[in-house]
């Protein structure tokens, strides 16, 4: 679906203005139109490639859905092939819900796949926590690298979103939503009735295996009033300053005001200062509904996010979108169609 993304303001970024002058750039989409939930994406040599959340409309069988281009613009789904090969002893096999896949490269080559699974050591499958799983292709399959989950707060209802992270030191980071509103009071998500229960963001240092822990947690960002009952799907990016930027959905996923936004530091442990305005809302891009849980690829330019390609499908299917971003002179994040 084409049309204007309205450019959003982007306070005290002007160091940024000449490293990333404004191009003309395109939105794109549906590039997956069938239900390809919260898709993450990593470029390997010439190829794109995609992975999305288990769908309950199509394909319900895959756990871990797949895609591929070669242009970033045209993506062939690769119907039949679960990329998720097998699941560890903590997850309800029965009823797994893998949501949110995030694969990444490691030093050897070698590929780490971040996922979320419904759990079975509490709140009879009430609750996800996150797993990793590896494989020495990028397509797969990938097998779990441990019987124990990475993050499980059941206690604070579970944690899903899963997002890999390298800083210019090397230093890798996952980062998570810690899922409060599968604890919460009702409404939208489950969480718009009071008491509003957090769903912070953590950002959590991992070792060169992308699995092992290394250092304290941070909480680099949690819901306020303006977004609704939660925030979710962090992708962070390093610009030069350096700037942090995290990219973020806010509202919930079921409605039309679900919506991408995005904050910045000069700190990767923030303070993290959100943006005025939300960079996808419905109709930015004209025509899709409930734009949202984008992925910025660590080259800080391409972006994947979902949403409804029309207003009587929220609460539905949820298809793939891409858009390439840029600054202009101005120091403002943008993304433009042709």
């Amino acid at each position: 679906m084409h049309g204007l993304l309205t450019a959003v303001a982007l306070l005290g970024l002007s160091i940024l203005s000449s490293a990333f002058p404004l191009t003309k750039r395109n939105v794109i989409g549906p590039v997956v139109d069938t239900d390809f939930p919260d898709p993450s994406i990593i470029r390997v040599g010439s190829t794109w490639y995609a992975f999305g959340t288990q769908s309950i409309y199509d394909h319900t069988n895959i756990k871990v859905q797949f895609a591929t281009s070669s242009d970033f613009n045209t993506w062939s789904l690769h119907e039949g092939h679960d990329a998720l090969r097998t699941l560890p002893p903590w997850v309800d096999a029965s009823n797994p819900k893998v949501w949110a896949p995030d694969v990444f490269q490691l030093d050897d080559g070698s590929f780490m796949l971040y996922f979320s699974a419904t759990t079975n050591t509490a709140g009879n499958g009430r609750f996800h926590c996150i797993g990793a799983a590896r494989s020495d292709r990028i397509e797969g399959p990938y097998d779990s690298v441990s019987d124990s989950p990475m993050a499980c707060p059941t206690n604070l209802g579970g944690a899903i979103d899963a997002s890999a992270f390298r800083d210019a030191d090397g230093q890798r980071y996952l980062l998570y939503k810690i899922d409060g509103n599968a604890i919460g009071h009702g409404g939208l998500c489950n969480n718009e009735e009071a008491p509003q229960i957090p769903t912070p963001i953590i950002l959590q240092p991992v070792g060169e295996d992308g699995y092992t822990f290394t250092g304290e947690a941070t909480e680099i960002l949690n819901r306020d009033e303006r977004d609704g009952p939660l925030v979710e799907g962090p992708s962070l990016v390093r610009l030069p300053g350096p700037v942090y930027v995290l990219h973020f959905s806010s509202q919930c996923y079921t409605s039309e005001h679900y919506s991408g936004s995005y904050a910045t530091s000069d700190s990767i442990l923030g303070k993290y200062e959100k943006a005025r305005f939300p960079l996808l809302v419905s109709g930015t891009p004209r025509g899709v509904w409930g734009p949202g849980h984008a992925d910025v690829d660590w080259d800080a330019q391409h972006m994947a996010f979902h949403a409804y390609a029309a207003k009587e499908d929220v609460g539905g299917r949820r298809k793939m979108y891409v858009a390439n971003i840029g600054w202009e002179p101005s120091s403002r994040l943008v993304l433009l169609n042709e």
